[in-house]
C-alpha cells in the first residue's frame, strides 16, 4: 500500500514559480513510478509530468508543459517534486500526485494505469 500526500499549492501570480511535493508512505518508493496530473471542474484529469526508473531514469512531459515544468525525486526522502516556472493562468487547476508500482507495463500519461493516488492540491494562478 502506498498514502500520498501533496503540498506547495496555493495563489500566485502569473510568471511566478511554484515547487509542488508528494510524500509517499510504505517501503516501494524506489520501486514505483511517480507522475503529476492536473484537473479543473467539469474536464478530465490532464497528465502533466511522470519519472520512472525503468531503464532510465526517464521522464515524461506533456507537450503544453515541456519547458516550464520539471519533475524529479528524492527516493531517501521518499518526495517527489513538480517544479513550475512561469506560470499562466491555464495551469489553474487542482494537481495530484499518482504512483504506479513497477511489474507491469504502462503508459505514463494515461491516469488509468496509475494504482495510487493522492486527495490533490490546489494551484490557482492569477493574471
Amino acid at each position: 500500500q502506498v498514502r500520498l500526500v501533496e503540498s506547495g499549492g496555493g495563489l500566485v501570480q502569473a510568471g511566478e514559480s511554484l515547487r509542488l511535493s508528494c510524500v509517499a508512505s510504505g517501503d516501494t518508493f524506489g520501486s514505483i513510478a511517480m507522475g503529476w496530473f492536473r484537473q479543473t471542474p467539469g474536464k478530465e484529469r490532464e497528465f502533466v509530468a511522470a519519472i520512472d526508473d525503468w531503464n532510465g531514469p526517464n521522464t515524461y512531459y506533456a507537450d503544453s508543459v515541456k519547458g516550464r515544468f520539471t519533475i524529479s525525486r528524492d527516493i531517501s526522502k521518499r518526495t517527489a517534486y513538480l517544479q513550475i516556472h512561469s506560470l499562466k493562468p491555464e495551469d489553474t487547476a487542482v494537481y495530484y500526485c499518482a504512483a504506479k508500482l513497477y511489474g507491469t507495463g504502462y503508459f505514463p500519461d494515461t491516469w488509468s494505469h496509475y494504482d495510487y493516488w493522492g486527495q490533490g492540491t490546489r494551484v490557482t494562478v492569477s493574471s
